[in-house]
Order: C-alpha cells, then sequence, then structure tokens
C-alpha cells in the first residue's frame, strides 16, 4: 500500500483542485502583487498560444491573465507528470510499467475533464488533456531514462 501513496495523494489534490470554480482558483490579485513590475512583459508579448479557438497572448487577455494561463497550464503538465511518476512507481518493476502510467494518466485526465465540466466556470478542454499526457511522457521518460543510464553503468562498473 505503500508504494501507492505517492499516487493516491495526488489524485486527491486533482480532484479537490478541479472541484473548484476559476474565480476560486485564480491567482490574479497575487500576480498583480507579486509580479507589478511585468517582468519579462516584452519577452512574453511574443508568444501566442493556440487554445480552444482562439490565441491567447499578451494582447489579446493582457499581462497578468495570460501569466496565470501559463501557470494553469504548467501546473496541468507537472501535476499530471507527478501522478504519473505516482502510478509509475506503485506498479513497480512490472512489464510496460511506463506505458500503464502514461495510459492510466491519460486515462485520468479525461476522466478529470470530463468531471470538470460540470464544475460552475470551467470547461471540458481536449487540449488540457495533451498537456496532462505530454507532462506524464516527458516525466515517465526522464525516469525511464535516468534508470537505463544508471542501470548501463552499473553493468559496466560489474566489468
Amino acid at each position: 500500500m505503500k508504494k501507492w501513496f505517492i499516487f493516491i495523494i495526488c489524485l486527491v489534490v486533482l480532484i479537490i483542485s478541479s472541484s473548484m470554480t476559476y474565480e476560486q482558483q485564480s491567482i490574479l490579485p497575487e500576480l498583480k502583487d507579486l509580479l507589478a513590475n511585468k517582468p519579462f512583459e516584452k519577452q512574453l508579448s511574443v508568444l501566442k498560444i493556440p487554445y480552444w479557438d482562439t490565441v491567447v497572448s499578451v494582447e489579446e487577455r493582457g499581462y497578468f491573465p495570460f501569466v496565470e494561463f501559463l501557470i494553469r497550464k504548467l501546473t496541468h503538465f507537472v501535476g499530471f507528470g507527478c501522478i504519473a511518476l505516482g502510478l509509475y512507481f506503485a506498479w513497480g518493476r512490472r512489464r510496460f510499467a511506463a506505458t500503464i502510467a502514461i495510459a492510466g494518466t491519460a486515462f485520468i485526465a479525461m476522466l478529470d475533464e470530463f468531471r470538470q465540466s460540470f464544475t460552475p466556470g470551467r470547461t471540458m478542454s481536449g487540449q488540457d488533456v495533451l498537456v496532462d499526457t505530454a507532462g506524464a511522457i516527458i516525466f515517465v521518460g526522464v525516469v525511464v531514462v535516468f534508470r537505463k543510464l544508471l542501470k548501463n553503468k552499473r553493468q559496466k562498473a560489474q566489468y
């Protein structure tokens, strides 16, 4: 059961956060205080991110909402990367652990987006599922590569 602890904690955090309305999750007041001087505004103004049927940019949304958008998408990426790692380590060194962790995380992301569509002020987004799955692929991929490198290093040290 200890192996599943991180995975379960990540799921609880996901359930709590996806149950919150946009207004409850908004960090705009904190960003306005923390980033009052609008650091990197010129560099961020270059970014134009296709999302849904629109393009998200500083020009289109304004500096603070754009930074919040980036933070929210980064949170998706990292959060689901952690869910994937929790599932990967819980599954153990069994065959297809990486595949199961990534596919399982993608499935959880789809369920979460569907569930989120019932939360006021929130919408279901296939693009968020892609961001979530990309986080799972990158996080699990890094661990798999690191483990293989470590294993190769150990094998070379034995000879």
